[in-house]
């Protein structure tokens, strides 16, 4: 597992960036509607889904463990596309659709972690973004009335974070191929 990460580095370090894009791009623009933020997110999933369908493929060609990223790729797609198709979705909607797909992004990618850890020493940056995943979803479900806006700038210090620790890992997986 380790190698095929390695050798896409790349598209980890692309999903941390988009991710941080996104946070970037909620905080900038709090005075939206939700129909903006409906799609910022739909666009941000399904950038992110992609890329982990990418990932998968990419391990199953390998004959390394790919479902988790294959789940959280097809989870990811598929609740992009879903919120372009219904952009009329309730706050509330939106709000509990972010929070499963948080929470079920950080089980897998702790699934994933698990696996690359075994090969790749001390190895925390995964792991980080997983746990940062479950704690934002979990937040969402605890505090939903606290307001769209405040619901948009936890997303976009989640968004943030996550998308470091993905940048992170991306980069520390380059340089293990220099090695």
């Amino acid at each position: 597992m380790l190698q095929v990460l390695a050798r896409n580095w790349w598209a980890l370090l692309v999903r941390g960036i988009a991710a941080i894009l996104f946070g970037i791009l909620a905080f900038a623009l709090p005075g939206t509607t939700l129909f903006v933020l409906v799609m910022l997110f739909g666009a941000y999933a399904l950038v992110d889904g992609v890329f982990a369908l990418v990932a998968a493929v990419r391990a199953a060609e390998a004959h390394t463990r790919f479902w988790p990223l294959a789940v959280e790729g097809i989870v990811g797609s598929v609740i992009g596309l879903a919120t372009f198709f219904y952009p009329g979705i309730t706050a509330m909607a939106l709000l509990f659709l972010i929070a499963a797909w948080a929470v079920l992004t950080g089980i897998l990618e702790i699934a994933a972690a698990l696996q690359l850890r075994r090969e790749l020493a001390g190895e925390i940056w995964l792991v980080v973004s997983g746990v940062l995943s479950i704690a934002f979803g979990i937040l969402i479900v605890a505090f939903p009335g606290g307001g769209v806006l405040a619901v948009l700038w936890i997303l976009a210090v989640y968004a943030i974070l996550f998308g470091a620790a993905l940048v992170a890992l991306g980069l520390r997986l380059r340089s293990s191929l220099a090695r």
